[in-house]
């Protein structure tokens, strides 16, 4: 089974008024669950570097009447490239996007710039390659991979969320 959106938001405890980023959103099945779970003063922040995902988003989230998300095109591999504020998000989250990101650590960076102190950061990537489903296996970004990232780029581990079984889920939390 593939990782649910809305169960995965349903652990991380979010409520309204949270400020959020998805990291490499996509066509936003993580920004449309986050914006109904911030809502109704919550702002999420989707963005990612192809346009044309991000207007499939905002067509969606215009359709389901979700009003709270804010469509930006950025460079999340560089410092500065999600265009948010230092300190100006409680959340983010960044998944099934490490397994195609070059520049790992400054994209981890760039989460850690913009949360705000004690700010978390909730990572879900694929567990392994599984034949004809997920990245291939040179690309699978593992679970020991990710911790380790996140410790060298500033992040403490705050707890696992259950995300299926070909997926991890991990919660970091900026200090």
């Amino acid at each position: 089974m593939f990782a649910d959106p809305k169960h995965n938001i349903e652990q991380l405890g979010i409520s309204d008024g949270t400020i959020m980023a998805d990291f490499g959103s996509g066509s936003g099945f993580y920004s449309l669950e986050a914006g109904l779970a911030v809502a109704p003063t919550g702002k999420v922040y989707a963005i990612d570097a192809q346009k044309e995902l991000l207007e499939r988003l905002k067509k969606e989230a215009k359709e389901h009447h979700i009003r709270n998300i804010e469509i930006i095109a950025g460079d999340l591999e560089k410092l500065g490239g999600s265009k948010l504020r230092e300190g100006s998000c409680d959340v983010v989250i960044a998944s099934n996007i490490l397994f195609m990101i070059g520049d790992k650590k400054n994209f981890l960076l760039e989460a850690f710039r913009v949360l705000k102190p004690r700010g978390r950061l909730l990572v879900i990537d694929w567990a392994a390659s599984f034949s004809q489903i997920g990245p291939h296996p040179t690309h699978v970004f593992y679970k020991d991979d990710a911790m380790k990232l996140a410790r060298e780029t500033g992040f403490v581990f705050d707890r696992e969320i259950h995300t299926g079984a070909q997926h991890y889920g991990i919660i970091f939390r900026k200090q």
